[in-house]
């Protein structure tokens, strides 16, 4: 079964999510990042937790909190129990579990590498410890050809026959086809989703690795939430984050996710290395990432070929400091931590 919500989940979900239950009209006025983000500070601050805002100090802690939001807005998003509990009934019948960064489950290398810019919550499906194994982000172009699929096929199949964990982005196009290529010949995979996890947690090519423990489907945004460009662009920086080495299969120059996800990469986060897919007829998104810092990949994606991709040895700048913790008994004790499962028998 999945285990119930914690409270500081129940609260970070009233403040900040959707809670998308199929109903028609006007969506409360959730928190946006920026301002959940200067909350979890100010909570901090005073030693509290989102909890303190719903137990028995809720109205103290709301009127301590009225310089990022009105005492109202806070009262009336934390007043959403009901629509909070119909959230979850449906999130139950599709076997989606729900953490906050405030659940020692959260992604420890999201923690370390993204501080406080987190996604408050994470919704997913499937085994949480995947989330902690690291792995190849494979990554690329929606619209390609048939023989770009094959090679993001074999990328994804070299992979699972070196044990390595495949994360990507669950688009159509070099996204499925390396985490076909994984889950096809017994490999394990994480899918950091952009919108549809709900879909997505029912479609029949997914059932069987998820219920085999060797796929993860998660996503910082509501179950039911529709695509979204915005969304799209956010999640980039998710799936490296989760990853040990990157690897660019065909990107347009300037333009797409792909790129922009890349480039973010290269210039701002600057992890590990991004290889870049190479050869006579290679892209000139891909040529053009090269020039800005991307590593020319020539080599057949055979199974040791991606092993020493992302087990050898680098240079690579310092990871950032890790992250002291939101709160007060959160506890970030460094990214090879097991996670805890969520789903008990």
């Amino acid at each position: 079964m999945i285990e119930p919500l914690s409270a500081n989940t129940q609260a970070i979900l009233m403040l900040t999510a959707p809670l998308i239950t199929g109903r028609d009209g006007p969506r409360a006025q959730t928190l946006t990042p920026g301002e959940y983000k200067r909350l979890a500070q100010r909570l901090r601050d005073m030693g509290r937790q989102p909890a303190d805002m719903i137990g028995p100090a809720a109205e103290a802690t709301i009127a301590d909190c009225e310089s990022v939001a009105p005492r109202e807005r806070l009262q009336g998003l934390l007043g959403r129990g009901f629509v909070l509990s119909q959230a979850v009934e449906r999130w139950n019948a599709r076997a989606i579990w729900v953490i906050s960064r405030a659940d020692a489950i959260y992604p420890k290398r999201w923690k370390t590498r993204l501080h406080d810019d987190c996604p408050p919550v994470l919704y997913g499906c499937g085994d949480p410890n995947l989330l902690v194994t690291g792995g190849l982000a494979v990554v690329g172009s929606r619209e390609v050809t048939e023989d770009i699929l094959g090679f993001a096929g074999v990328v994804g199949r070299s992979a699972a026959e070196a044990g390595i964990t495949v994360v990507s982005g669950g688009a159509r196009g070099i996204d499925t086809a390396a985490m076909s290529g994984c889950l096809d010949a017994g490999g394990r995979g994480c899918s950091v989703l952009a919108d549809s996890l709900a879909k997505h947690a029912l479609d029949a090519s997914n059932r069987g690795p998820l219920a085999d423990g060797r796929l993860a489907l998660v996503s910082p945004y509501d179950p039911a939430a529709r695509f979204n460009v915005g969304h799209a662009m956010g999640r980039n920086k998710l799936i490296y984050a989760l990853a040990d080495r990157g690897l660019v299969v065909k990107c347009e120059p300037e333009t797409g996710g792909t790129w922009a996800g890349a480039i973010e990469q290269l210039n701002r986060y600057r992890w590990f290395p991004i290889f870049v897919r190479a050869g006579g007829e290679s892209p000139i998104g891909n040529q053009e990432l090269v020039r800005r810092g991307g590593v020319a990949w020539h080599d057949l994606p055979s199974a040791q070929v991606v092993k020493d991709m992302v087990t050898s040895e680098a240079p690579r700048p310092a990871e950032p400091k890790q992250d002291r913790g939101l709160f007060p008994d959160e506890e970030v004790i460094g990214e090879a931590t097991a996670a805890v499962p969520r789903r008990t028998a």
